[in-house]
């Protein structure tokens, strides 16, 4: 792990994430709807949540990892946390679905990243945003009921969290490319402090902050590996490592654009590529030791379109051997 003297930090073996031949990124949150029919409340579908299909579906797609939201817009989250318990109650569940899914995975030699955000951009929810100190003055409290967050489900879920994947740094700190952290006035957030709260129960736990649509800008040389938030496949890795220095990995939707299933009533939009761009795309990938995740659309149950799993399936089929 990071050695805790400011200004030195040890990064992580990616050499799992780099050997990858791609990965499945999945946004199933308290905002995903249904294919048909009314929405569940969040709880009642995360004690519905078919585990057992749900990794058999991972499984069929042939990935070697999952990112798997553990919270996004809206804090809620689909397993316990006495702390944010603590910050707002019912916001958690009974039901530990984050364990579930990585124990799951994990016996069948998948491994998982999870994705966090602190939900304090925009207005999806502001209860959560008064409650863990982001409107305070005092900067503080926030910083020290993030880093409990994400410290607990360190030691809780262990080896089980191979990575993070830390969305919105830009709501933290103004410094880069996409500020909207106006909110947070002049306080300088401790990245440092966060990548070692973020390390807490696993050491080599990869860890990366996202700083916006094809941005390499780093707000700490504390990380691991790049967040590599894409919108298409026009621009494939030139090497192992993206011109930050970081691992580079990237992250792009396969066929909804916007991420979350939100809309009632609706199938899931069209693929975005042929065959043929996805397939090539991974070979490159592959062949530069870079790894990329594809994030599938998924309906309340869990379950995605089968235009997904033919187009996911066909790439699993004509891949190049890795380490060449």
């Amino acid at each position: 792990m990071g050695n805790s003297k400011k200004g030195i930090y040890k990064r992580a073996n990616t050499d799992w994430l780099a050997n990858s031949k791609y990965g499945i990124g999945i946004h199933w949150t308290a905002q995903t709807v249904p294919r048909r029919g009314p929405s569940l409340p969040f709880k009642k579908a995360v004690e519905k949540f078919d585990v057992k299909e749900f990794i058999q579906m991972i499984e069929t797609l042939g990935a070697n990892y999952i990112i798997f939201t553990s919270t996004h817009a809206i804090q809620y989250l689909p397993g316990p946390n006495p702390i944010v318990d603590k910050i707002l109650p019912g916001r958690t569940c009974e039901r530990d679905l984050l364990m579930e899914i990585a124990k799951g995975l994990y016996k069948k030699g998948i491994l998982t990243i999870f994705y966090y955000n602190h939900s304090c951009n925009d207005k999806n929810d502001i209860l959560w945003q008064k409650a863990v100190g982001y409107q305070n003055k005092d900067k503080n409290q926030l910083v020290d009921n993030l880093c409990n967050i994400i410290s607990w489900m360190g030691e809780h879920y262990g080896k089980l969290i191979s990575g993070w994947w830390f969305d919105s740094a830009y709501c933290l700190d103004p410094k880069g490319p996409h500020n909207t952290a106006q909110a947070m006035g002049n306080f300088q957030f401790p990245w440092e402090h966060y990548t070692l709260a973020a390390k807490v129960g696993y050491s080599q736990r990869l860890v990366t902050y996202n700083a916006g649509v094809n941005q390499v800008y780093l707000y700490t040389e504390w990380q691991d590996y790049w967040a590599g938030e894409m919108v298409d496949l026009e621009h494939p890795p030139k090497g192992r490592f993206a011109e930050n220095g970081l691992q580079w990995h990237g992250w792009v939707c396969l066929d909804d654009k916007n991420w979350v299933h939100t809309i009632p009533n609706t199938d899931l939009p069209p693929l975005l590529y042929s065959d043929e761009e996805v397939i090539n795309f991974v070979n490159k990938c592959i062949i530069h030791k870079a790894a990329i995740t594809f994030n599938i659309g998924v309906y309340q149950d869990g379950t995605t379109s089968l235009q997904v799993i033919r187009q996911i399936q066909t790439l699993k089929s004509n891949i190049i051997v890795n380490n060449i």
